[in-house]
């Protein structure tokens, strides 16, 4: 039922459901989910209406129906699930809509960043989907999702576990990026390989905001488009939206323009938000998009394009690599960290991860690997093992769209790797040997090529998303081999129309200058035309001669990639090899790295003290890295890496203190609380992290705090400062509540207010002496209040 809806001109969607709860004075702690259970009629209703308005598709009302915010109801998420379900597919009876099972973010952080772990989230999803499923859901709707990784637990839970139709919408800022800085191209990027039905955007912003992102969107994916935003932005000191529903149609007119299909509201719309919606689209055509593939890699917040020649880094590998081999075999990683950050620093676009060695448990190993890379660099990924298992392991582990390296022509390797491969939504490096070897010439290399290329295109694997690697061999011993290899190469761009890659350090294994022998290889290569190559970043010759070729021939357009690497700019490993230890703990911190960092603090204690490390050194550094995510050059995982590396450094320099049998001064204290009817908190636990890294003790009482237990804690600590935080616009005002309770109490403290739904003028209105927008702004507000 769902596939006939894609025959449609325009798929009409609902509104919001809180936003009429609101309005009927149905509110509870957890959300409006709990009306399922308590207001039952209700909700049946306000669907009707949606379905009267002319919605094809009616979103169940179980957002946070998951086991995580349930958890203290006493209501589990599979039996509200199946309330929810029952109760829409009643006030779809006798009607053609469809009911969509709604699921929205765990509210967690997900691992590197936070505690929440894939296959944590992995489970919540799987009990949602298969109880919508089996309570008679006729698709699932991923939705105001901000977070890549999560967005890949849930998907990978619905395709697994039941086999509903799949859409997914996520949530963006006038930035153009999540808060955890997810891009549209990220986005499409990941889920179109993932085989999702169609990908959009909701929540968060009016539909003037949303549309400039939609338009992005529009160009990176050929799947169906969705849009949801909300009624334009709330006002915090009422609670009301700014867009009426004659605005909202007009406004949302512009969509058809882009080629969406799918249409509808979310926060601030009702029933006749949607009415106008529709008589406004039944009068417009739909653009029909034009869509060319384009080869495209990621991670979260990096998605890297097949336009130029592209540097694989080839140096996470413990073959001949002692110091990676005893990093794998004792668990400690960072020696692997500190290589992907050089590697990228030197000019690499995509990491390749290696991880077998005889006795070594790949599956585990790879996924630790993978995690624990994507903790210190944005580069995409390249899955490289023969070991079915540990490329899967690697893919669950990895957020984005990574490369797998990789198959090659025998028939039960295609069968066993290109299914994990389509799943995942990865490209795949196809090998040109088969059950008799590495074919000498070239033609009969072209042939498995083309095998590989047949076998992925039966699995559902677009032409684009594969690679041929027509495997490179060491003239030292096969000294007529490399001719033919070159030859091959250009066969298959030529004949197949195929990517193309060489591991060019193999042509000089066994033989001195070995350097110079890539250097010249590689130039030849790339005069075939060769697509990526996988070499040493780290040596410069190698390196510039990429760099080179792409300004030559147009693919590094007016040379910006050239001119920034060559005109002069240091480096952060140019700083690092200096042997300061001071810039070695800076480097440490801007790039998340641990164990560096807590190396680094050890060698400055001998001869400095612990205060100049922390004022000269550390808060500095993390200033830097706050102007970077201020200007969008990093991104919240990022900011939480590298405040995590600051805080090893920080326990070092504790311990010294302690050692010293020194009191610990401390820079101010500060309180910390969601207030009282809100439940979120992610907001609140990302200015806690860094502002205990500044030096400041926090005291945090968690969400939902009644305001006497604030001003209580605030009195009996003697605290300086107290930050409230709030997201949802019937909870603001319970700021104003609390400040109120805190002034009445007669303690003398500043008080700040943060925030998604706040404003300045709202956060002044409500009695606070600050208005934080942000963590970054907390701290320098923090900052200037002590003096610190």
């Amino acid at each position: 039922m769902f596939y006939d809806l894609l025959k449609k001109k325009f798929v009409f969607l609902d509104g919001a459901m809180g936003t009429m709860l609101q309005e009927r004075g149905i509110v509870t702690a957890v959300g409006s989910e709990m009306a399922c259970m308590t207001h039952e009629k209700t909700v049946e209703e306000i669907h009707r209406k949606y379905i009267e308005s002319g919605s094809d598709i009616i979103y169940t009302n179980t957002l946070c129906a998951n086991s995580y915010k349930l958890r203290h109801t006493g209501v589990s998420a599979s039996d509200l699930i199946d309330k929810a379900v029952k109760i829409a597919k009643r006030a779809c009876k006798g009607t053609d809509t469809l009911v969509a099972l709604d699921i929205g973010p765990i509210g967690r952080i997900m691992e590197p960043a936070g505690d929440l772990t894939f296959s944590e989230a992995y489970e919540m999803f799987s009990e949602q989907v298969t109880a919508g499923e089996r309570a008679g859901a006729d698709l699932v709707v991923f939705e105001t999702m901000s977070d890549l990784y999560e967005v890949k637990a849930a998907v990978l839970a619905a395709k697994e576990k039941t086999s509903l139709p799949v859409i997914v919408t996520m949530t963006f800022g006038e930035n153009h990026r999540t808060y955890t800085g997810c891009d549209v191209k990220a986005m499409a990027c990941m889920l179109e390989g993932m085989g999702v039905e169609a990908v959009g955007i909701n929540c968060s912003l009016g539909p003037k905001e949303v549309y400039p992102i939609a338009k992005e969107l529009a160009q990176f994916t050929p799947l169906p488009l969705i849009i949801k935003p909300n009624a334009g932005l709330p006002d915090p000191l009422t609670g009301s939206f700014c867009v009426g529903p004659d605005e909202f149609a007009e406004e949302m007119a512009v969509f058809a323009g882009l080629g969406v299909q799918f249409v509808g509201g979310c926060c601030g719309t009702s029933p006749e938000y949607i009415k106008n919606l529709k008589s406004k689209f039944d009068c417009l055509e739909r653009y029909e998009r034009k869509h060319v593939p384009v080869t495209r890699f990621c991670s979260q917040t990096k998605v890297v394009s097949l336009d130029k020649v592209l540097i694989v880094g080839e140096r996470i590998n413990p073959t001949g690599k002692p110091v990676i081999r005893d990093a794998l075999l004792t668990g400690d990683l960072s020696s692997i960290g500190s290589q992907a950050v050089l590697q990228a620093e030197n000019g690499a676009d995509i990491l390749d991860v290696n991880v077998g060695f005889p006795g070594i448990d790949e599956p585990r190993v790879m996924a630790e690997v993978v995690r624990s890379l994507q903790s210190v660099t944005n580069l995409p990924l390249q899955i490289d093992s023969s070991n079915a298992d540990a490329i899967e392991a690697g893919l669950r582990a990895y957020c984005g769209k990574a490369i797998v390296n990789s198959v090659n022509g025998k028939a039960d390797v295609l069968d066993r790797i290109l299914p994990i491969v389509k799943k995942h939504g990865a490209a795949v490096i196809g090998l040109t040997l088969d059950e008799n070897g590495i074919p000498e010439k070239a033609e009969d290399r072209l042939a498995i090529a083309e095998k590989i290329l047949n076998a992925a295109l039966r699995y559902g694997i677009s032409k684009e998303n594969v690679i041929i690697d027509c495997l490179v061999m060491t003239i030292s011993a096969q000294q007529e081999s490399a001719a033919e290899t070159l030859k091959a190469a250009r066969l298959v761009k030529e004949k197949l129309g195929l990517r193309t890659i060489l591991g060019i350090s193999n042509i000089s294994f066994g033989l001195p200058n070995r350097e110079l022998l890539d250097h010249t290889f590689l130039t030849l290569a790339l005069g075939q035309g060769i697509d990526m190559a996988i070499v040493n970043p780290n040596a410069d010759t190698i390196i510039d001669a990429v760099y080179a070729h792409n300004a030559i021939f147009g693919k590094d357009e007016g040379s910006a990639a050239f001119l920034k690497r060559y005109a002069g700019m240091k480096t952060e490993e140019n700083i690092k090899q200096s042997g300061d230890p001071k810039a070695a703990l800076e480097h440490a911190v801007i790039n998340g790295l641990k164990e560096e960092a807590d190396k680094a603090a050890a060698l400055l204690l001998d001869k400095h003290e612990e205060t100049l490390i922390i004022d000269e050194v550390l808060i500095p550094a993390l200033d830097k890295v706050g102007k970077l995510y201020e200007t969008g050059e990093v991104f919240l995982p990022q900011l939480l890496r590298s405040a995590g590396a600051a805080g090893e450094a920080f326990e070092r320099i504790k311990e010294s203190i302690r050692g010293k049998g020194v009191r610990q001064v401390s820079k101010g204290k500060i309180l910390l609380a969601t207030v009282k009817g809100d439940i979120h908190d992610i907001g609140k636990n990302i200015v806690k992290v860094l502002l205990e890294n500044y030096g400041f003790t926090v005291y945090d009482l968690g969400k939902d705090v009644p305001p006497e237990r604030i001003a209580d804690t605030a009195i009996r600590e003697n605290i300086g400062l107290i930050g409230l935080s709030a997201l949802m616009t019937t909870t603001a005002e319970n700021i104003g509540l609390t400040v109120e309770a805190i002034r009445k109490s007669g303690h003398k403290c500043g008080i700040m207010a943060g925030g998604a739904v706040l404003t300045e003028e709202y956060a002044r209105r409500m009695g606070a002496d600050f208005y934080a927008r942000d963590a970054r702004e907390a701290v320098r507000i923090a900052k200037e209040f002590f003096g610190a």
